[in-house]
């Protein structure tokens, strides 16, 4: 077993971020990630320090592990399903297509951002379909939008955009509400079908053959990602986001978190700063004590 080890789980800039301050601590670390990734539905970022020009997702995200990779980290393109605690705080098993042993994780696989199955909605991505209400509310300042949602992400996103946008509407596709949402917000509990427009979105059709003119939709159909890792882990989660200390600790020691499935802004900004923070404890917890006396949550 291989004591001194750390498996970040997600490619993103919260996994990256903690993966740059562990590999050049000279700590052996390797990146599990998948293509489902948040910023590959991103069209344009322009939000982010460094880039005066805007730069796709994508890109973004490719530039990242590429960055890792030149530090020695491995990079292994594989969905994690589970994570289980060995005994004695011997580290973790975490098992992908095959088992590894880790001394330390780092989850940063994201929150979920769950693409529903209504025709149109890959095609609009980044053309009026969006993900993430703080970065793309701006782009619809004074216009119709929607949230297809039924909880208290959808509750979020929902409440970012009432200041800056004309209205709200809230699509639950059928589904019970779980959250209180402010009057404010008209509700739709009927069946989507479609949506529909050109270039750009411009509406959704339901089942019922009527529909609604809006100029974009945001995703946010539940929470999982590495928040589901945490909890079948026996993490302490609230409201679909793993708790954590100032320096990313869960309440199991050895495993940390970082980025948007701790609750917080979902920002790359943010994501960015809680992997540096992981990182940097994960090294300070393997070199301080090989039980990790951090002890988890405090």
């Amino acid at each position: 077993m291989q004591n001194n080890t750390v498996i970040i789980i997600g490619g993103g800039p919260a996994g990256v971020s903690a993966s740059l301050y562990t590999a050049r601590a000279k700590i052996a670390t390797k990146i599990f990630y998948t293509k489902n990734h948040a910023l590959k539905t991103a069209h344009m970022v322009e939000n982010y320090y460094g880039f005066a020009e805007p730069i796709s997702g994508e890109d973004l995200y490719q530039r990242g592990l590429l960055q890792a990779k030149k530090l020695g980290v491995e990079i292994v393109e594989e969905e994690v399903v589970a994570i289980e605690e060995l005994d004695e705080g011997l580290g973790f098993n975490v098992k992908a297509a095959s088992t590894h042993t880790s001394k330390l994780v780092i989850l940063a696989t994201g929150a979920s951002r769950e693409r529903p199955i209504w025709q149109g909605v890959e095609k609009f991505e980044g053309m009026g379909v969006s993900y993430c209400a703080v970065c793309d509310a701006f782009f619809f300042r004074d216009k119709d939008v929607a949230v297809a949602g039924s909880g208290l992400y959808a509750l979020h996103e929902a409440s970012a955009l009432l200041p800056v946008v004309k209205s709200v509407t809230l699509i639950t596709d059928g589904k019970e509400l779980t959250a209180d949402f402010p009057k404010e917000i008209k509700i739709i509990d009927k069946k989507v079908e479609k949506l529909k427009g050109d270039s750009l979105l411009s509406g959704i059709v339901f089942e019922d053959g009527s529909d609604l003119e809006i100029s974009a939709l945001f995703l946010a159909i539940g929470t999982a990602g590495s928040s589901g890792l945490a909890k079948a882990a026996g993490a302490v989660t609230n409201g679909g986001y793993i708790e954590v200390d100032a320096n990313m600790n869960t309440s199991i020691p050895g495993l940390l978190a970082a980025g948007d499935c701790t609750e917080g802004i979902q920002q790359i900004a943010k994501a960015a700063y809680n992997g540096a923070l992981a990182g940097i404890e994960a090294v300070r917890i393997l070199r301080k004590d090989k039980k990790l006396e951090g002890k988890g949550l405090v």
